[in-house]
């Protein structure tokens, strides 16, 4: 046996491992999402449950592992060795697209990724056996590739969306007609039957399904089952309702049982179908390397891997352990939750996404629609309607994205959708189906108002159009990355290899951009005092404006210098700070909506001062940007003229930001007069050397190109300085010439006031 196979071999192994942790962290937090977004327990509670859910749910997956060996291909027709190399490209190309798509930021599927990283790997294999072979034209190549049953994977995973997103829409919808969103007071008479639909759902689908041939049940209660499919749903939706209706006696809550209980069966549900995207290849050229090495031929045709899978147990349950340990270190899993939840979060807030044209299409078509329909229905049938869609006051809330009845839908729809592909040997996309199912429900629970639904539904496309490229782009890159295996031999093998084993390493163990810079922007104020808030900006006001100082310096010398990588790394600065200034702004209506109505001072001034930092980033990256271009383009400097020129004002910009960085630090405004005739003389500054270019222009000494960009740098300082001005203006007003914090004196006096009025 060739050293080179037996190193493939170790290293399919290492990328299995490997990948595991890299598809918990991607994919298996989209079974935590329904109950974390309805916090119907604590984290950890919610993670031993999904654990357990895992465990069960590898020992389901075998058949799954069918697909990866002769699902999309005929192997009887590759020998060993292409075989192997078909299966190193198919892991390579994964593992490049899904760093490719995590740099960019884009949303990835690793199902759609694995089923079209075969297919192309599959597809060069082919056409390297077809071109050398005088026996096969490329007319052949149905005799390599399984199309018909790559097609019947694919339209299942394109069907799923569309079902998923109809099953959640049709489901919330009768469900919030049936409760509203106080729907304590009708869950009382109608939770234990609603929530035993759930039950039966989740128990048949996932035990009775899932569970099938792996001995657990004996094979006579199946056919039983089998035989009586519609009497013992009946029975079990009985039972199950008379369960719960009983425990509800008892003050128990069965919608928090029932959720959990999904969120069960979604791990399992999750396990057995995507750990295939994982192991599946690895475990199928482990699989073909014994077999060869039994044989002691490496030409052998691999016909025998269209024999059915069957995995070891222990290599199964070793699996699992991964999927469980990396769902409770990893400190990335977490951060997939956010996408779905803001898209699918029933209050208005920050949203992650713009708007576009089909959006506002799409708004304005959906608009007339329901303007017809509420024309032609009764006005009766539509005030009972909209009374149970009626959203609960503000105060009553909460801070959960969503309440527990749409958190039940998104488990239980989701769940029996993953558990039917799965138990037809479909790998369905767990990402897919359980983020569509949640946009449906979104859609019906009437979540994606006129505030929020062009930038949501641009969100979805979005997410949507991700997975499209994702199946190109592992189709294409598996396809390229076989070909040069195949074409480079050992050299290709093992380079290649090492590459994307320390991309893989590197961008999931050494990843330096931790959580610190998403804690300070997502983090929760429910509870938290405003002034203290307010006071807490103020430290992020002053490291931004000196930020803006330095940026702005380098900029300027740069451009003297006309340093390109300087400019590069300006500008790269610059975006960095206009789009945290862009997203706070964003953000600041949930804040407010949290501060109470004594806080309307406070809330001004965060409001001024949130704003004022905007424009004042805004501003810089117009200098910084056009600078770069300049330089970028190789246009020609500035002459010794305008340098002299420009260096003036920079130095009295340079004096300002000094000032206004000390009053900041200091929290000390009793000099605000000398900003203020600092502000003046630079103003005039800047007229005085827009007169000299404006001379030298007439002159005739001047670079077109040059000239603009003098101009610009000069009239976006005077906008950057002046919000610079304002900024400390308001923090003037908030904390007191002397930093003696007198709205925060008046913010406790009013608090003092009410809780005296409570006590009488």
């Amino acid at each position: 046996m060739s050293p080179i196979f037996t190193f493939i071999v170790i290293t399919l192994g290492v990328l299995a491992l490997l990948g595991i942790v890299v598809g918990v962290t991607n994919d298996a937090v989209n079974f935590l999402n329904s109950a974390l977004g309805s916090k119907v327990a604590p984290k950890n509670v919610i993670l031993v449950i999904a654990s357990i859910g895992i465990m069960v749910g590898v020992v389901t997956s075998s058949g799954m592992m069918d697909v990866v060996r002769s699902g999309v291909f005929y192997p009887s027709h590759f020998t060993f060795s292409e075989i192997m190399i078909l299966f190193l490209g198919m892991m390579l190309g994964n593992i490049i697209l899904l760093d490719i798509f995590n740099s960019l930021g884009l949303p990835t599927s690793t199902t759609v990724s694995m089923v079209f990283g075969l297919l192309g790997a599959a597809m060069a294999a082919a056409i390297y056996k077809i071109s050398n072979s005088p026996d096969y034209t490329m007319a052949d190549m149905s005799e390599f590739i399984n199309s018909g049953n790559a097609l019947v994977i694919i339209s299942a995973i394109l069907l799923s969306v569309v079902l998923a997103f109809l099953v959640g829409l049709v489901t919330m919808y009768i469900s919030r007609v049936i409760f509203s969103f106080r729907y304590q007071r009708m869950f009382k008479y109608l939770g234990g039957l609603w929530c035993g639909i759930s039950f039966t759902g989740i128990i048949y689908f996932a035990v009775f399904k899932g569970l099938k041939g792996t001995g657990i049940i004996p094979d006579e209660a199946m056919a039983y089952v089998n035989e009586n499919l519609g009497l013992c749903l009946f029975i079990l939706w009985i039972a199950s309702s008379a369960v719960l209706q009983f425990l509800m006696l008892f003050k128990v809550n069965i919608l928090r049982i029932t959720i959990l209980a999904g969120t069960f069966s979604l791990a399992l549900a999750f396990a057995g179908n995507d750990l295939v995207n994982f192991i599946g290849v690895p475990l199928a050229g482990y699989d073909s390397y014994r077999l060869a090495l039994s044989s002691g031929n490496e030409q052998m045709l691999m016909e025998p891997l269209m024999n059915p899978a069957k995995a070891n147990f222990w290599i199964m349950v070793g699996a699992g352990l991964a999927m469980v340990l990396t769902l409770f270190f990893s400190r990335k899993a977490m951060k997939v939750t956010e996408t779905e939840l803001s898209l699918s979060n029933q209050h208005e807030g920050d949203e992650k996404f713009g708007s576009s044209f089909i959006s506002r299409g799409l708004v304005r078509a959906a608009i007339v629609t329901n303007n017809f329909f509420a024309r032609i229905t009764p006005r009766k049938v539509r005030d009972a309607i909209d009374k149970q869609f009626e959203p609960l006051p503000r105060e009553e809330q909460g801070t959960a994205m969503y309440d527990l009845i749409r958190a039940t839908v998104n488990l239980t729809g989701a769940s029996i959708l993953i558990a039917i592909g799965t138990s037809f040997k479909l790998p369905l996309s767990t990402t897919y189906v359980v983020f569509m199912v949640a946009m449906g429900t979104s859609l019906a629970d009437r979540a994606w108002g006129r505030e929020s639904a062009v930038y949501r539904i641009t969100g979805v496309m979005t997410v949507i159009s991700g997975w499209f490229i994702t199946a190109l782009a592992g189709f294409v890159i598996a396809l390229v990355v076989t070909l040069v295996l195949i074409w480079g031999g050992w050299i290709a093998a093992v380079g290649i290899s090492l590459v994307c084993i320390f991309l893989l390493v590197k961008g999931n163990f050494f990843d330096k951009h931790d959580s610190k810079k998403a804690d300070v922007n997502t983090a929760s104020i429910t509870g938290q005092d405003s002034t203290d808030l307010m006071m807490d900006r103020i430290e992020e006001v002053c490291t931004t404006m000196e930020k803006v100082t330095r940026i702005y310096s380098r900029t300027i010398v740069a451009v003297f210098k006309e340093n390109r990588k300087v400019l590069k790394d300006m500008v790269k600065e610059s975006d960095e700070l206009f789009y945290e200034a862009r997203e706070r702004k964003y953000k600041i209506l949930p804040l407010l909506r949290n501060l109470q109505e004594h806080d309307v001072a406070t809330s001004q001034f965060y409001v001024q001062v949130v704003d004022y930092i905007s424009e004042a980033t805004k501003a810089l990256i117009h200098i910084t940007r056009p600078a770069f271009d300049h330089i970028n383009n190789n246009h020609q400097g500035f002459t010794k003229e305008q340098i002299v020129d420009l260096k003036l004002v920079n130095d009295e910009v340079e004096a300002i930001f000094v000032t206004i960085n000390e009053m900041l630090r200091r929290k000390h405004f009793s000099d605000m007069s000398i900003i203020i005739e600092m502000r003046d003389h630079l103003f005039d500054t800047i007229d005085e050397v827009m007169r000299n270019q404006l001379r030298r222009m007439k002159e005739g000494q001047f670079s077109t190109s040059a000239s603009i960009l003098y101009f610009n740098i000069l009239n976006e300082t005077k906008t950057m300085v002046l919000q610079s001005r304002n900024i400390v203006k308001s923090l003037e007003h908030f904390v007191g010439e002397s930093g003696e914090y007198p709205l925060l004196a008046q913010s406790i006096a009013s608090k003092a006031e009410m809780l005296e009025e409570m006590a009488e």
